[in-house]
């Protein structure tokens, strides 16, 4: 029981006992409500005797004869018992009997009005105990009502910090399952299961002869849905929607929306959608009807089925609810349900994309081709790219393998195919010149003569359009600035002669054997190429990626102090395509590449003191996902070459052959070295033993050729770090009480990005008018456990009227910049008080 109920019964029973008069005090606790506590009741003039159905005769002969003198407070946790079994009523007579009535107490203690006493004398049993009583005092309630004292108690059982029954209903929701919920066991047992289902009417409009949790979900669910879904809802649904729709929706929409309990959120929307035959109902109605909806997965299966038949079809014109199919791809991925379907939706938008721009036209002259690759076209090969990146994460590819067949035959038969003949028409009439820097000139050009550190990544195979991602994503990085151009990559466009390319040299040449040389060494190995760098750049290194992933700052700050050129070689895309077992994992590589050179830049930037970075590659790729027939691949090329490849051939005399180019190692390379260079007029590939088919390189296509060069600078004076950020975990859409608190997260913990941070939290009126006090909130915490991250507000409101049909918002804003970062609408629903006490 509360400190303050004691302390009136202890001042109570002190004053009894006063005078030099002996006195005895009978007190029967019919229902033993203070048994806890009559021990620790502070007796100034009296001492405490504990009469007990058994022991009656013993007190009364200890009273009467073993010590008449004492005053004595006789304590019985019982009913008195009647005349003739009470063997103490003559001792009575002469004595005084004690009455507690622990309803008196708290209502008189809290400032309950009298009205409500037989509200708390019903659920007595539940203030029998210290801790539950306490905890109720701990709401600190203004306005007491049949309704808040109700909603108290089962906030206490909840073990809710709020007295709200927004928050009874999640607990009891996402804390335990919608059959033989614990907690509703707990109300039953301090009879508040009635009052609870009377709750739900009021705040739901749910009202059951045979109430249930499940049905009371379902109720909800319906009701949403009704307001969401455009037509008319079938009839079986139909008897579960509610009048309080505005309540519904703000109480799932919290809860769909919730930090803490999304997932929960998730397990309930499908146990409803199973229990109403959902997949069966919705089936049967007009797919358009269901574009709003978001609150069951089942939707998205609908909407993603109706997208994946109308792209079969190559309906790219087709709409819903007057949204294009990448509107409503993108749209449905930010809503609730986006993040389990986001897959399917990158699947449908990238192929979208494809079917509807694949149809390739081709351009006249090189230099307007190049224009249009790098600007325009190269978009295509990305929506592939993507498309087989989304579609390789799916368990179960099946209902996308038509759509799968018709993206593979556009981007083969309608876009490579004739993008790559368009490109070497074009590069023959311009005799192999297409007016970009040539990737042999990238040292001269670009690192000879530089005033600053520069640090070169070398991706291999680290095509054009992947590395446009990576300029993107370099963009959106305020700490950064690049910009990106094209060079004109070498034939054959393979790894040997890429990566001497951006060697510095006075001349590159082929030996006898076909060994690449510059300047008369062999340059395969980092150590080789390494030796060369160094000849024309004193203070200069070649290392790996891998050696660079794992090395603590002073090591890695040791690979760049006192250099003025690092060349990282770096291959994840390359050694992943080159393999047949894993050729069709290039694209996921593709993207772990993109974030490895991204963070490494990054760590090297923050840890080593080099801010300027260049990014390029020693060739590009093709890649298709269906493998080519043997009887369409282009023979002859391995009986008859020194060096050969899939997509490339060295030899003395060249191929004479249908759909065959070619040019001379002398006309690549400035020298007199007559040798013929021959490759595919198409995406062809020649027929060579043990090659992979999907993953291809060395041939003349702007996949290949069109080497990315990525300038990047990071900005020293800018720390990259975010805010440790604050939600809102309370799910309350209505403040009734003059004093409320309300639970928060801080949804991060602070670290070396993550960064501390203060924020101002109160309420506000729609014109801006604060009505609560400003609690200042330090986001600082640092434990890795979101419970410990847990804090809870208190705010005290204005005594005013407050309109319930105006807006009001609960606001966070960083004390730093002013700048809200939390705006959560509730309703003011609180009687206002005037000074004298009265209430309207």
């Amino acid at each position: 029981m509360a400190e303050l109920n004691l302390k009136q019964i202890t001042d109570k029973l002190n004053s009894e006992f006063t005078g030099d008069v002996r006195k005895l005090v009978f007190w029967y606790d019919a229902n033993a409500e203070f048994q806890e506590d009559i021990d620790t009741i502070e007796l100034e003039n009296a001492e405490v005797l504990h009469l007990e159905p058994d022991n009656q005769f013993y007190i009364k002969y200890f009273l009467e004869c073993e010590d008449t003198t004492t005053n004595y407070l006789i304590y019985a946790p019982f009913a008195k018992p009647d005349i003739r079994n009470n063997h103490l009523a003559d001792t009575i007579r002469y004595s005084k009997e004690f009455f507690a009535d622990r309803a008196s107490l708290l209502t008189l203690d809290l400032g309950i009005d009298e009205r409500y006493k037989p509200v708390i004398q019903h659920y007595i049993k539940f203030f029998a105990n210290k801790e539950r009583t306490q905890k109720f005092y701990d709401f600190e309630i203004e306005n007491f009502n049949k309704s808040t004292i109700e909603i108290a108690l089962m906030s206490v059982l909840c073990k809710s910090k709020t007295a709200s029954f927004e928050e009874v209903i999640r607990c009891i929701l996402t804390d335990d399952g919608l059959v033989d919920n614990k907690y509703l066991a707990e109300f039953e047992k301090y009879d508040l299961l009635g009052a609870f289902w009377q709750q739900a009417d009021v705040a739901f409009g749910y009202n059951d002869a045979k109430p249930s949790l499940e049905k009371l979900v379902i109720t909800m669910f319906v009701t949403y849905a009704s307001k969401s879904i455009h037509t008319d809802m079938p009839g079986a649904w139909k008897p579960f929607i509610s009048y309080k729709s505005g309540n519904i929706i703000a109480f799932i929409d919290n809860l769909m929306n919730s930090y803490l309990y999304g997932n929960r959120y998730d397990e309930i929307s499908d146990i409803v959608y199973n229990a109403l035959n959902g997949k069966s109902y919705l089936a049967k109605m007009d797919v358009e009807a269901l574009i709003d909806c978001n609150i069951f997965a089942g939707v998205d299966e609908l909407i993603t089925n109706w997208l994946i038949s109308r792209l079969e079809n190559e309906d790219i014109g087709a709409k819903l609810g007057g949204k294009s199919i990448p509107q409503i791809c993108a749209e449905r991925r930010k809503k609730h349900f986006g993040r389990r379907y986001r897959s399917e939706y990158f699947i449908l938008e990238n192929a979208f994309y494809i079917i509807s721009d694949g149809k390739y036209q081709p351009v006249s002259g090189i230099k307007n081709l190049v224009k249009d690759y790098t600007e325009t076209t190269y978009k295509l090969d990305r929506r592939y790219r993507y498309f087989y990146y989304y579609f390789d994460s799916m368990e179960d590819t099946t209902p996308f393998e038509k759509l799968r067949e018709l993206v593979e035959n556009i981007y083969t038969n309608e876009y490579l195919n004739k993008i790559t003949v368009n490109w070497n028409n074009e590069f023959a009439d311009a005799d192999g010149e297409t007016g970009l820097v040539k990737q042999k000139d990238f040292f001269s050009k670009y690192i000879n003569y530089s005033k600053d550190r520069v640090v070169v990544f070398i991706s291999d195979a680290f095509r054009y359009e992947v590395a446009y991602t990576l300029f993107e994503k370099l963009l959106a990085d305020e700490k950064c600035t690049a910009s990106l151009t094209a060079m004109q990559g070498v034939l054959p466009s393979y790894t040997p002669l890429g990566m001497a390319s951006l060697l510095p040299h006075r001349n590159i040449e082929y030996a006898n054997n076909f060994d690449v040389l510059v300047d008369g060494k062999v340059c395969a190995s980092t150590e080789q190429r390494e030796a060369i760098l160094q000849e024309y750049k004193i203070n200069s290194k070649c290392v790996q990626y891998d050696s660079l992933k794992t090395m603590k700052q002073a090591d890695l700050r040791s690979i760049f102090t006192g250099q003025d050129v690092v060349y990282i070689y770096h291959n994840q895309i390359d050694a992943r395509g080159d393999k047949v077992a894993s050729e069709n994992e290039v694209f996921t590589a593709c993207e772990e590449a993109i974030e490895e050179i991204y963070s490494m830049i990054k760590k090297i930037a923050s840890q080593a003191n080099t801010l300027h970075f260049m990014v390029t590659a020693d060739h590009g790729f093709i890649y298709k996902r269906d493998k080519i027939q043997a009887t369409d691949k282009i023979s002859g090329a391995a009986s008859k070459s020194n060096s050969v490849g899939q997509r490339y051939s060295i030899s003395a005399k060249g191929l004479n052959a249908d759909g065959v180019c070619s040019t001379t190692i002398g006309k690549v390379l400035d020298n007199k070295d007559e040798r013929i260079i021959s490759f595919p007029l198409a995406s062809d590939i020649f027929k060579v033993a043990g090659a992979g088919q999907n993953y291809v390189h060395g041939g003349c296509s702007p996949q290949e050729m069109l080497i990315p060069l990525l300038d990047v600078k990071v900005d020293k004076g800018k720390k990259e770090t975010s805010s440790a950020e604050i939600a809102l975990v309370s799910l309350t859409t209505k403040i009734t009480n003059l004093i409320t608190t309300l639970d928060f997260v801080q949804t991060e913990p602070v670290s070396d990005v993550v960064k501390e941070t203060t924020y101002r939290v109160y309420f506000i009126s729609e014109n801006n008018e604060k009505i609560s006090n400003e609690n200042i909130v330090i986001a600082d915490k640092k434990d890795k456990d979101t419970a410990k991250r847990m804090f809870r507000l208190r705010f005290s409101f204005k005594n005013k009227k407050y309109d319930r049909s105006k807006k009001y918002y609960l606001v966070a804003y960083d004390n730093k910049n002013d700048i809200e970062v939390l705006r959560h609408e509730i309703i003011m629903d609180i009687a206002f008080a005037d000074d004298f006490g009265f209430f309207e």
